[in-house]
């Protein structure tokens, strides 16, 4: 999937009530590529992540998946939310295999894929338990399976890991980043957290509040074998610091 922004701007609300959200938006996902978005409140996160999902229009400008204007939601784009979003009366197996059940996909089929995506994603043991008895990065894991059950061709990633502790946080991104290096999907990160975007994403977009624009992007290092040496890293703490730094600005001149 090649996922296009192409000059993308949002409006809210009509007249002396409207407001700019976003303003001339510009980048691309190709395929199998990482990207993540960073930005503070106001900076129009959610908002170009729910652009791509088809859950808005674009006021001026275009999104495009393949040269193909985005309609609406579609089984080729994956969402994960921050708050994990099961349904609570389903067990882990039961939720991952909602999404096919919807698809309409044959029995057989449904439960030997959701048997495979619990295991990709380490619960295998765990498919009859409810959300209520796993923990939280158990319980996002299985909304990661149940997207990815459903075959899409990019992951969206909407804070998948802001309401976990420091600890569990750490080791869900380590296995996020396994997991796309796994499956070869392209993948949309937005977060507000700097160094999760640098530790996962091959190339960062730092957005500017009010309204969300892109004022600085990044390559990011290729290897990444062992995220937790790197986060330790010279280099790696300096070029966080210098993207702070950016970040802090912004906050600044919006402040002054």
């Amino acid at each position: 999937m090649h996922l296009q922004l192409d000059r993308v701007s949002k409006v809210f609300g009509e007249g002396r009530s409207s407001k700019l959200v976003l303003e001339d938006i510009s980048f691309e996902i190709l395929p199998g590529e990482f990207v993540a978005l960073v930005g503070s409140s106001g900076s129009g996160k959610s908002t170009v992540m729910r652009l791509v999902a088809g859950l808005e229009r674009p006021s001026a400008g275009a999104v495009l998946v393949d040269g193909r204007p985005v309609r609406g939601p579609g089984s080729d784009r994956g969402m994960v939310f921050q708050k994990y979003s099961l349904y609570p009366w389903l067990t882990a197996a039961e939720n991952v295999a909602f999404g096919m059940e919807l698809q309409g996909r044959g029995r057989p089929e449904i439960r030997e894929r959701t048997a495979y995506f619990l295991e990709v994603v380490g619960l295998a043991g765990s498919a009859s338990l409810y959300p209520r008895q796993l923990s939280g990065g158990m319980q996002q894991r299985v909304a990661i399976a149940r997207a990815l059950a459903a075959e899409p061709q990019l992951l969206l990633l909407d804070e998948p890991f802001g309401a976990l502790d420091l600890q569990i946080r750490e080791s869900m991104q380590e296995f996020l980043y396994q997991l796309w290096q796994r499956t070869g999907l392209a993948a949309l990160l937005i977060t507000h957290d700097l160094e999760e975007a640098m530790l996962l994403a091959q190339r960062l977009h730092i957005l500017a509040p009010r309204p969300g624009r892109i004022v600085r992007t990044i390559s990011l290092a290729s290897e990444r074998s062992d995220l937790a040496h790197l986060r330790v890293s010279p280099q790696f703490l300096e070029l966080r610091e210098d993207l702070a730094r950016t970040l802090r600005s912004l906050d600044g001149a919006l402040g002054a």
